[in-house]
C-alpha cells in the first residue's frame, strides 16, 4: 500500500477525551473514530489489525478441532426467559421491541441461542464431543464506558460452546480452549496469564481469566511471579489427549493467580514473599464449565449409551478480539507510539523515501516494494511529498516492526538501513539483503 493513497487521519496532538495509553494511540494513529460512548468505526489501519487477530484467533480455533459458525446479533427474549436469565441479567443487556412488540435483546453472549441450535439438531452421545464458536460483534450497555475499545459498549468478541456427554468430558474441553488460548495470545506477543476468577453472570464453578499485566488494567490481580516465567513457547499438542492437554492446564494454573474477586490472603500469604506480586491486570478471555446449568434449562439431552436420555455437559469460552488492539498497545509502546507484535502488525514492513520525486530514490523504493510484495509481504509505502521527520514520525506512531529508509547518501553506497521499531537498532545494508531479512523474520513466525 502507497501511503499517499491510504486513508491514514493521523493526529498530532493528544485527544484530550483518551485517558489510556492505547486509548490515546488508536484515536492518534487514525485507527478508530467514536462513533457514540463506547461505540466505534474501524478505519482502515485499525481494522486491519482487527483481521490479524481474528484470524489467529480462527486458526488456533480449528487447530484445537471447534467448528466456526455464525448466529445473530438479534435474539428474541423468549429463550432468556426459558433460561431464567432475561430478567437476572441486569440493565448491560440492550432490550428493545421489534415492530410486532416482541421483545427482543442486542446478543450480550450466546448460550441460549447455542444450546437451542444443539437441541434441535442433535440428539445422540454418538455425536458428541462437539464445540462450536463464533467470532462476532456483542453490545453491553456499560454504564460508564471508557478507556476506547478496552471498555466499550460494541465489541468484537470469539464465543465458543462445548457439548460434552460426561463432566470428565467436557474438563478435557476447558483444558483444550486453555491450550489453545495460550498458543493465540504468545502468537500475538503476548503473555496472558490464566487466573482464578468469578463466573458473573454466565454461572458455573470452573472459571479462568486470561490477563495481560498492565497498569491501566481494570481488575486488580495477586500472583506468584515464577507464573511469568512460563511459555507455551512452539510445543506440539495433540488436542485429542486427555493427560497431554490436563498436564498443560495444571502447568499453568498451579501457582497462584487470582483476580481480586477470588483472592484468598492465606493461601497467597503461603508464597514465598519474594515471589508475592500485587498489580493490575486487561482481561483478554475466559473460559467456563458450568455442568448442566442450560442444558437442564433448555432441555438440552441427548441418547445415551444406555438408551437414556441425559443432559450435555457444557462449556462457554470467550476471547475479546477488540479488545486485544488495546492490551496489546497498553503491552507494547513507547513514547513515539505503538510497538506492533510481528504477529499482528498490519503491515509487515514500512519503506520511506527520503527524497521523493527524485527518479533513482523513486525506482529504489518501487523495487524494494514490488520485491517484497513479490514474497507475500505486504509492505507500506510512506510516497508522499513530506519531509523526513514527519514521515519517520508517523512509521514510529503507527508501530511498523520493520521500517527500511532510502536516502540518496545510502544509495550512493548501494545500502538502505533497516531499522527496528522495538529497539530503534539501524543496520545498512544493500536493497535485496534488507529485503532478504524481513522476509526471514516473518518466514519463521
Amino acid at each position: 500500500m502507497r501511503l499517499s493513497r491510504y486513508f491514514l487521519p493521523v493526529l498530532k496532538e493528544n485527544p484530550s477525551e483518551a485517558q489510556i495509553v492505547s486509548h490515546r494511540l488508536m484515536l492518534r494513529a487514525g485507527m478508530i473514530k467514536q462513533a457514540s460512548a463506547g461505540i466505534y468505526s474501524w478505519l482502515p489501519l485499525g481494522f486491519k489489525v482487527l483481521r490479524k487477530i481474528e484470524n489467529i484467533v480462527h486458526e488456533e480455533q480449528q487447530r484445537a478441532g471447534h467448528m466456526p459458525m455464525l448466529m445473530p446479533t438479534i435474539q428474541s427474549a423468549d429463550l432468556w426467559r426459558e433460561s431464567g436469565r432475561y430478567d437476572a441479567y441486569g440493565a448491560e443487556m440492550l432490550r428493545f421491541k421489534d415492530r410486532h412488540e416482541r421483545d427482543m435483546l442486542f446478543t450480550p453472549t450466546a448460550e441460549e441461542l447455542i444450546t437451542d441450535i444443539f437441541r434441535a439438531h442433535v440428539g445422540s452421545y454418538k455425536d458428541l464431543p462437539m464445540t462450536m464458536y463464533q467470532i462476532q460483534w456483542k453490545f453491553r450497555d456499560e454504564i460508564r464506558p471508557r478507556f476506547g475499545v478496552m471498555r466499550g459498549r460494541e465489541f468484537f468478541m470469539k464465543d465458543g460452546y462445548n457439548f460434552d456427554l460426561t463432566k470428565e468430558d467436557a474438563l478435557h474441553a476447558y483444558n483444550r480452549h486453555l491450550v489453545s488460548y495460550l498458543r493465540t495470545y504468545e502468537r500475538m506477543g503476548l503473555q496472558a496469564i490464566p487466573m482464578r476468577a468469578d463466573s458473573g453472570p454466565i454461572g458455573g464453578d470452573d472459571t479462568h481469566e486470561f490477563l495481560v499485566l498492565a497498569e491501566t488494567g481494570e481488575s486488580e490481580v495477586f500472583y506468584d511471579s515464577a507464573v511469568t516465567d512460563l511459555s507455551f513457547g512452539d510445543r506440539e499438542i495433540d488436542y485429542d489427549d486427555h493427560a497431554q492437554c490436563a498436564g498443560v492446564m495444571e502447568e499453568f494454573t498451579n501457582l497462584y493467580a487470582r483476580t481480586d474477586e477470588t483472592h484468598d490472603e492465606a493461601l497467597f500469604n503461603a508464597i514465598p514473599e519474594e515471589r508475592r506480586r500485587i498489580a493490575r491486570g486487561i482481561e483478554v478471555g475466559q473460559i467456563f464449565y458450568f455442568g448442566t446449568k442450560y442444558s437442564d434449562a433448555l432441555n438440552a439431552v441427548v441418547q445415551g449409551p444406555d438408551g437414556k436420555q441425559v443432559p450435555v455437559h457444557m462449556g462457554s469460552h470467550g476471547i475479546g478480539v477488540s479488545r486485544l488492539l488495546g492490551a496489546i498497545i497498553e503491552a507494547s509502546h513507547d513514547d513515539k507510539g505503538i510497538i506492533w507484535p510481528e504477529g499482528v502488525t498490519p503491515y509487515h514492513c514500512g519503506i520511506v523515501n527520503l527524497k521523493q520525486g527524485d527518479a533513482e530514490e523513486d525506482g529504489a523504493c518501487d523495487a524494494l516494494y514490488q520485491s517484497l510484495t513479490a514474497l507475500g509481504l505486504e509492505p507500506l509505502y510512506d510516497d508522499r511529498n513530506e519531509r523526513a521527520g514527519g514521515k519517520f514520525a508517523t512509521m514510529d506512531l503507527i508501530g511498523l516492526p520493520w521500517r527500511i529508509t532510502v536516502g540518496p547518501r545510502g544509495l550512493k553506497n548501494g545500502v538502505v538501513e533497516l531499522t527496528s521499531r522495538r529497539t530503534g537498532q539501524s543496520e545498512e545494508l544493500p536493497p535485496e539483503e534488507a529485503v532478504k531479512r524481513v522476509a526471514g523474520i516473518y518466514a519463521a513466525l
